[in-house]
């Protein structure tokens, strides 16, 4: 069955029974525990000022009532002093690391040619891409686009390719040179070596397939869509296992971010993509936006000297996904 207006693409080949093409899942473990604690929740760091403030207000109360009043008023301005320069030695610091951290570049604008349910689609144009990325990576990199979904960071030189349909739309971008009807091939087992691929799957679609396997294994905030994706009887409920996945290393930015890792030889999130299983660990991002619980995934495989792009090309794709629009 090929239903043609919802692509394959959009998700890993069947491994296993086969379902209409735009339902097809990843069969994974199930976790005999759903409510499992997810891993690697990130910390917010202590506010530096208060803890810096804390000492000098005790070491003021130690003091002050052992002096005289006169002696008090000034050991109370010297100690005020002190603490206002501290502060504002922090607030300079600040200010004088935030524009390298901020700093705005531009780089390349690469258009990627896209196929899908209306046919062929024209490369889109464009003249470069600005970024807040340090200028001294800026040489590495370009940004990748196609006409549908968002654009995404990564190598220059490489190349790129495009898949759409009313689920959604896939960027794939590789270090080797991708065929256009690869991509098509019921029998294509996805990309190996050094690639990226960055998904959108509209929630409010046949894409919600998709977003809720997705939102099964690791956003227990948004539980109660992939309950009602699951309850249509659509898809077998196998097809949503619960729980990340047991290698996956999870990082969360909020409700509705997580960064992930997957290791090398491994499968996980970074696998629920037409990125195959390899040597390198995968990385990526996904993000749950919109009024209609859209999914926006990336997953990167670098390797070597590109390893210290990953983080940089992660933000790029967190904040484009939390844009107002999204194709």
């Amino acid at each position: 069955m090929h239903e043609l207006g919802c692509l394959a693409y959009l998700t890993p080949q069947t491994r296993g029974e086969r379902i209409p093409v735009s339902m097809k899942f990843l069969r994974g473990e199930k976790t005999s525990n759903p409510t499992k604690v997810l891993e690697g929740k990130s910390s917010v760091a202590p506010n530096l000022a208060r803890d810096c403030a804390k000492p000098h207000s005790r070491l003021a109360v130690a003091i002050i009532p052992t002096m005289k009043p006169s002696r008090s008023l000034l050991a109370f301005v010297a100690l005020s002093m002190g603490f206002f320069d501290s502060q504002s030695a922090v607030a300079q610091t600040k200010a004088a690391t935030t524009p390298t951290q901020a700093a705005t570049v531009q780089v390349p604008f690469v258009g990627c040619p896209s196929d899908g349910q209306a046919g062929p689609i024209k490369v889109p144009a464009g003249s470069g891409k600005a970024v807040a990325i340090s200028a001294a990576l800026a040489p590495r990199l370009a940004y990748y686009k196609a006409e549908y979904g968002i654009g995404v960071l990564a190598p220059r030189g490489w190349h790129c390719f495009s898949t759409y349909g009313s689920d959604g739309s896939n960027l794939f971008v590789s270090a080797s040179p991708i065929d256009p009807k690869v991509p098509f091939a019921a029998d294509w087992k996805g990309l190996s070596g050094e690639a990226i691929q960055v998904s959108v799957s509209s929630g409010g679609t046949s894409g919600r397939f998709q977003v809720a396997r997705v939102i099964a294994r690791v956003f227990p905030a948004y539980q109660a869509f992939a309950q009602n994706v699951i309850a249509e009887g659509i898809v077998p409920a196998s097809s949503f296992p619960s729980g990340p996945y047991p290698n996956d290393k999870l990082t969360y930015r909020g409700k509705n971010i997580v960064e992930f890792e997957t290791p090398a030889n491994a499968a996980g999130l970074g696998t629920n993509s037409r990125l195959q299983v390899g040597p390198i660990p995968i990385d990526g991002v996904a993000v749950i936006s919109g009024a209609d619980t859209d999914l926006t995934q990336l997953s990167a495989r670098l390797a070597g000297n590109n390893r210290d792009l990953i983080q940089i090309i992660i933000n790029q794709v967190e904040l484009e996904a939390a844009a107002p629009s999204v194709q």
